[in-house]
């Protein structure tokens, strides 16, 4: 992490650093937070050696485009610069400018808000041994990559860093958060994800599934998208002319996400101890898979 002129960092997560401004003792004080995103990248809860080269940059971007695309949908975003008199003042330090974006602190909920709208994956594995989803049942004969019937919410409790995030049923983030936040936390995820599918889609590229977070305004109480969205690290992302002549899952699952990193990991590791070092193969491939979809999703 970096120091930063005028910031204090005040917490580090697996690839993300948050900084508020000097003066704050704290997240719970302070009306905005400089959330930077690193090229670091994780994998099966362990942070991997080395980065992705630009990667903290290319999520930025692409979360930043999502935000504009979801103008229906309340975020976190504040202004990144002010007025003074004439002459346009940038918030964000030119020493992270293009990885970072301003956003207003929130009381967050406790849930990953996690939408599939195709089977693979841990649903895949599930579906094998139950024919279901998180408890949710499915139709039989559905195969590694397809698409469902209809997009399925599958909650996951958020674990503090360094555990394992556990998917939990409907029933029990009711419990967490009562039940008019689940029920619009429910809504808004298959909104967000159907939503950001159809505009995909019109670039050839398929969401198969992804994970939102949301909190709630401190000030009014409105449930408020918040974090990355829909970004190469938090969902899974195919080609879709790949998926429509392909045979297999390998060619049909074409993937601009960090699946590469999955699969080379789960290939030469056993889940124990420290994850080796990634080649420089795969940090090469996944970076510009990265800024392909980048491209392709936005034009530019």
């Amino acid at each position: 992490m970096s120091e930063l002129p005028g910031w204090v960092h005040v917490y580090s997560g697996k690839v993300r650093d948050l900084y508020v401004p000097e003066g704050a003792t704290g997240l719970a004080d302070t009306d905005s937070v400089l959330v930077v995103a690193s090229d670091r990248v994780s994998a099966f809860d362990h942070v991997l050696e080395p980065g992705i080269p630009g990667k903290g940059e290319l999520l930025t971007t692409l979360s930043l485009w999502w935000f504009d695309q979801l103008d229906d949908i309340p975020n976190h975003l504040v202004p990144d610069h002010v007025l003074d008199g004439e002459r346009v003042v940038e918030r964000i330090p030119a020493e992270v400018a293009g990885r970072s974006m301003l956003v207003k602190p929130l009381d967050m909920f406790p849930i990953e808000c996690v939408v599939r709208g195709y089977l693979t994956g841990s649903g895949w594995a599930e579906y094998r041994a139950s024919q279901s989803v998180c408890g949710i049942p499915l139709p039989a004969g559905l195969q590694n990559g397809d698409r469902l019937p209809e997009p399925i919410y599958t909650p996951a409790w958020k674990a503090p860093l360094g555990e394992h995030d556990e998917n939990i049923s409907f029933e029990r983030t009711v419990e967490l958060v009562g039940p008019d936040i689940a029920e619009e936390l429910r809504r808004l995820s298959l909104h967000v994800y159907e939503r950001g599918a159809a505009i995909a889609e019109q670039r050839g590229v398929i969401i198969a599934d992804t994970k939102f977070e949301f909190g709630a305004d401190r000030t009014t109480g409105e449930i408020t998208l918040a974090d990355e969205v829909l970004t190469s690290d938090s969902s899974r992302y195919w080609d879709a002319a790949a998926y429509a002549a392909g045979t297999t899952p390998e060619e049909r699952m074409a993937s601009f996400d960090k699946q590469i990193v999955r699969d080379w990991l789960a290939a030469n590791w056993d889940k124990t101890g420290t994850p080796p070092q990634l080649p420089a193969e795969v940090v090469e491939r996944t970076a510009a898979r990265y800024r392909e979809l980048l491209e392709r999703l936005t034009g530019d």
